[in-house]
């Protein structure tokens, strides 16, 4: 079992160029990545996508690329000459026209804006990769150790709701057979206080055989076992987040009815605190791949 909260930080360096890349996970319901890496690294961006996609089953990615390159090649400065020349006719009408003396240097000429033009060199961009893709799996080990470790956390957490939802399930089981039998004890009570001194014990029985019959909770509790241990098996596995979800909204809908046919008080109780622990696994249950 993994969670979906993961953090990586990954720094390679090889041949004058330095890859940084950072990887931050969260809880989603699909695969979802966010990119921010420079603009002439574009080329790598469907290649990142399918290492992420790899990678991770679920959750939202947001992955963030700092490169730098230090190689001499790196960048390329060029000159206008004909900008220079244009820049140096106006400087010497404007000594004309104002009379003063035209003394400016060639390292003013440099400053004069789009004189000097500094480019990025065209990038190897197998090497790039090469290097790029190294810094992302260093990340993503990373992220995977940190998932398997809230996994687990996850887990035994998931394990202990489970626990109590179940112990619940037992005390609703081992009730339910004393709620008809109050049942019949509380119509007995009422015709004997009518007055009734020789009540038809064929019609108790039928109404006793109706009530069972509206509050039997058999096959509900059944249901609740088999997801419980069904979720159990499930946590043993890999990616099992959605399946989960599902056994949980299952679980929901079974301690739903058995609220609403016991019709006793003590059980109405048991399944306020059944639903809690319903509710807490349901929340820690988002965080699960």
């Amino acid at each position: 079992m993994r969670s979906m909260t993961g953090y990586g930080r990954c720094q390679k360096a090889a041949d004058g160029r330095e890859m940084t890349v950072e990887v931050k996970t969260v809880n989603h319901r699909f695969l979802d990545v966010s990119l921010r890496l420079p603009r002439h690294l574009g080329f790598a961006e469907e290649q990142m996508r399918k290492q992420l996609a790899e990678k991770l089953g679920r959750g939202h990615a947001d992955v963030s690329v700092v490169y730098r390159n230090a190689r001499a090649d790196a960048r390329r400065v060029t000159c206008d000459p004909a900008l220079a020349a244009a820049y140096k006719d106006a400087m010497e009408q404007l000594s004309l026209a104002t009379g003063a003396k035209n003394d400016v240097p060639l390292s003013q000429y440099a400053l004069l804006p789009d004189v000097l033009t500094v480019t990025e060199a065209e990038e190897d961009r197998d090497a790039v990769w090469a290097l790029l893709s190294e810094a992302l799996s260093g990340a993503l080990s990373q992220v995977e150790e940190m998932r398997l470790r809230e996994g687990k956390a996850l887990k035994a957490d998931l394990s202990l709701h489970l626990e109590l939802l179940e112990n619940l399930r037992l005390r609703i089981a081992e009730r339910a057979p004393g709620v008809v039998r109050d049942y019949k004890n509380r119509l007995t009570q009422r015709i004997a206080e009518l007055g009734v001194t020789e009540p038809d014990d064929q019609r108790i029985v039928q109404e006793v055989a109706i009530f069972a019959d509206r509050a039997a909770i058999d096959e509900e509790l059944s249901r609740l076992d088999s997801h419980i241990r069904q979720a159990y098996s499930l946590m043993e596995g890999e990616a099992c987040g959605s399946k989960l979800n599902f056994l949980v909204q299952e679980m929901n809908r079974e301690v739903n009815t058995i609220g609403s046919k016991a019709m006793d008080t003590a059980i109405a109780q048991m399944v306020v605190d059944a639903k809690s622990e319903i509710e807490k696994l349901r929340e820690q249950i988002q965080n699960v791949e």
